[in-house]
């Protein structure tokens, strides 16, 4: 702490919340260290609801606040100086979030400065931190993010019904279309792929029942993408399927990443764990795409991302983009 009459006292740490869904993580950072000091995040398995009004800002807080002070945030324990929010969804469903966190949290924890991330924007920064470049993040879903530092570019992130093209779902779906089709007989159908989900799901002609009722069959596409993997070496038809997620994934980066300078390239995101069958042909779409860009790996995850956003917050030296959707920061007077 600075010693009174110094100036104002520098704050002892930062908040970082990266919610998604799988749950919410929060860790506290000391102010003007590494990132990698940050503590270990404690961890709610719910996730946050959304409703009528898109994210649920007292959902989210009713889970937030309790890990806080298990931390020892806040008023009467360690003063929080920044806390930085990623949420998946914000960008289109953010609204009460951006309308209500800032204050709830300035009067629960005594922060004055609040920044709101999309996910997106977390992965970006704990891959990549203040370079250029584009980050695709991949897991259920699929969404790429690129900036010059001046501003962001945004390709896909849509959902399972509209895009994330490349993502765990849109694998999942084909390789069961391709299970479907060899049990229709039609072109394009895989008999090992239909083996494999009728392994887990049962006959195949039974998967629309079991499919679209379902509120989380996003999720339930995706579990069939290591499948899809694990028969790739010696299936063409699944080798085809991750050849074309490559192909839409590369795409996405190459939407969003600068055109000029040298830029860096990341993946990041549970999806990857699939390995070579899709990271191959990935390294060839992207060389080819992107001649000028630098391939790195994935310094950190998107928790990560919102403890170096926090960091930076607290000391005045955020050089990512404010963007109304995508990442702002509100500073609420008097906390």
């Amino acid at each position: 702490m600075t010693p009174p009459g110094d100036g104002p006292p520098v704050p002892e740490a930062v908040l970082a919340v990266d919610s998604g869904g799988s749950g919410l993580r929060v860790a506290l950072a000391p102010a003007g260290g590494p990132a990698s000091a940050a503590t270990a995040p404690l961890i709610s398995r719910e996730p946050v609801r959304t409703g009528p009004r898109g994210i649920d800002a007292g959902h989210l807080l009713e889970q937030l606040l309790p890990l806080a002070e298990r931390l020892g945030a806040g008023r009467g324990g360690t003063r929080i100086g920044a806390a930085v929010i990623g949420a998946a969804g914000l960008a289109t469903l953010g609204d009460e979030l951006r309308t209500v966190l800032p204050d709830a949290l300035a009067g629960a924890l005594g922060v004055r400065r609040v920044a709101l991330a999309a996910d997106a924007v977390t992965a970006y920064a704990g891959a990549l931190g203040a370079r250029p470049g584009a980050v695709v993040a991949a897991g259920t879903g699929l969404i790429a993010l690129g900036t010059d530092l001046k501003s962001w570019r945004r390709a896909d992130g849509w959902g399972h019904l509209l895009g994330d093209s490349g993502g765990g779902a849109w694998i999942g779906r084909a390789g069961l279309e391709a299970a479907l089709r060899a049990h229709d007989g039609r072109p394009g159908g895989s008999h090992r792929l239909r083996s494999r989900a009728e392994a887990l799901f049962g006959p195949v002609a039974g998967l629309p029942g079991q499919l679209y009722p379902r509120q989380d069959r996003a999720a339930v596409l995706a579990s069939f993408a290591p499948e899809v993997a694990a028969c790739a070496a010696g299936d063409p038809v699944a080798a085809d399927i991750l050849a074309a997620a490559a192909h839409h994934m590369a795409e996405s980066a190459a939407a969003v990443c600068p055109d000029s300078g040298h830029p860096h390239v990341a993946l990041t995101g549970g999806l990857f764990r699939l390995g070579d069958p899709l990271l191959v042909p990935l390294r060839q779409e992207l060389a080819r795409r992107l001649p000028h860009a630098r391939p790195v790996s994935a310094e950190g995850d998107p928790l990560h991302g919102a403890v170096r956003i926090a960091l930076a917050l607290a000391d005045g030296a955020l050089e990512l983009p404010h963007d109304e959707r995508l990442l702002t920061v509100v500073t609420v007077p008097g906390a």
